[in-house]
């Protein structure tokens, strides 16, 4: 005979946040975040717990996602039977509980529409699969504690910190899914490991990548305006603007209005995730306009036709030219430095320009411009510089 109780199927996956009896111990567990778990409450016979009291203990059955009402109805009655007996179902119950790189790869698998792009996806995947799997990916997932998790971070917690830190990152989260679908119970040892403060303190090294002076920009602009390379001509575009190299690569022709001179980076492939307007000078047009022939989806195509230029060809072509010293994104500090020292551009005019955030949440939420038509004057004063037509005085501020 089928066992019987309050909820029903439609209530389960309707139910609101809160904990939802269905009678014999057995509750349907609500997050606020709409997350659905079973558990059940038993008292096991003959057994006390730390004040004398009959120990009485709630126990996790798994996501109403994987553990049907009927199914968790089954394993409430097989709890209950246990503990009656004195034995605790702790101990005894037979539970198939996933591995750790099962949870992840679900996961993984869970939040694939949620990733900024497909490469952000596969380094929150591969961090894993590089360090954790190999050491706990096979453990099931209940079994998890402080010890297997310091197995992961500890080798490399000081040399490569930063990766350290991502991976505590995504164990915890990998954990705390695995507890919001009963197969974990009590504190998420990432959380434990990080208050007992366990691993040393590691000062962050800055990474600053190699920038050109200034001064030394002209010079390198007209030996590179002489090279008739697709890299060439991003490189120029990527200096000009002051751009990263995937916002430059990705430009599609859809995103630039010759009317206006803009160009309309897209928030999703904008670091901030916010479009950005660019601005562009006479220069920057007189390089994009004559790619129009092409008649490509991309501004600057690569080797395959409609694909984009590999985000190596700037930096190859930089070593072609036996500039070893500076990095493609370099050009966005060497920017920044000639804005403050030879133009005395206002600080929140040369940082919108590179899109960086200026001010505080409260400061940016009353400052709703971008200061377009300022940062025009200093794309403009910065393009005369680089071109060698440094003798034009814009004012800007």
């Amino acid at each position: 005979m089928a066992l019987t109780g309050k909820l029903t199927k439609k209530l389960v996956e309707n139910l609101g946040a809160g904990r939802h009896g269905d009678g014999g111990g057995l509750y349907l567990v609500v997050d606020p975040s709409g997350a659905r778990r079973w558990i059940v409450r038993v008292v096991v016979k003959g057994q006390r717990n730390t004040k004398g009291a009959p120990l009485r203990t709630d126990f996790g059955l798994g996501g109403s996602d994987v553990v049907t009402l009927n199914q968790a109805r089954e394993r409430a009655l097989e709890y209950r039977r246990m503990a009656k007996q004195g034995l605790n179902p702790r101990f005894n119950a037979s539970r198939e509980i996933p591995t750790f790189q099962e949870v992840a790869q679900q996961v993984h698998i869970d939040r694939m529409p949620t990733w900024k792009n497909a490469k952000h996806g596969a380094q929150w995947i591969n961090t894993l699969r590089d360090y954790a799997f190999p050491k706990i990916g096979r453990m099931p997932v209940d079994s998890i504690g402080q010890p297997e998790v310091l197995m992961c971070l500890s080798p490399i917690w000081t040399e490569k910190q930063e990766t350290a830190r991502r991976l505590a990152q995504r164990v915890k989260i990998i954990l705390d899914v695995a507890k919001s679908k009963g197969f974990r119970s009590g504190e998420n040892p990432v959380t434990a490991i990080h208050d007992a403060q366990v691993l040393p303190k590691v000062k962050p090294k800055p990474k600053h990548h190699k920038a050109m002076k200034w001064q030394d920009v002209p010079t390198f602009y007209t030996d590179l305006k002489t090279r008739e390379a697709m890299a060439a001509k991003a490189l120029m575009f990527t200096c000009l603007t002051g751009s990263r190299t995937g916002e430059v690569l990705g430009m599609r022709w859809e995103e630039i209005d010759f009317g206006a001179r803009l160009w309309l980076c897209p928030a999703e492939r904008m670091k901030g995730g916010v479009l950005h307007r660019v601005p562009l000078t006479d220069e920057m047009l007189a390089i994009i306009e004559p790619l129009r022939a092409m008649q490509s989806d991309y501004v600057f195509e690569g080797q395959k036709r409609h694909k984009p230029l590999s985000n190596m060809a700037m930096l190859m072509l930089l070593r072609r030219m036996q500039v070893e010293e500076v990095t493609v994104h370099g050009f966005r500090s060497t920017f920044r430095d000639w804005a403050s020292e030879a133009a005395s551009a206002p600080r929140e005019v040369a940082e919108m320009s590179l899109a960086h955030k200026v001010g505080s949440d409260v400061e940016r939420a009353y400052a709703r411009s971008d200061l377009l038509e300022k940062r025009r004057l200093l794309m403009a004063r910065w393009s005369g510089f680089v071109c060698g037509d440094s003798g034009k005085v814009v004012r800007i501020g």
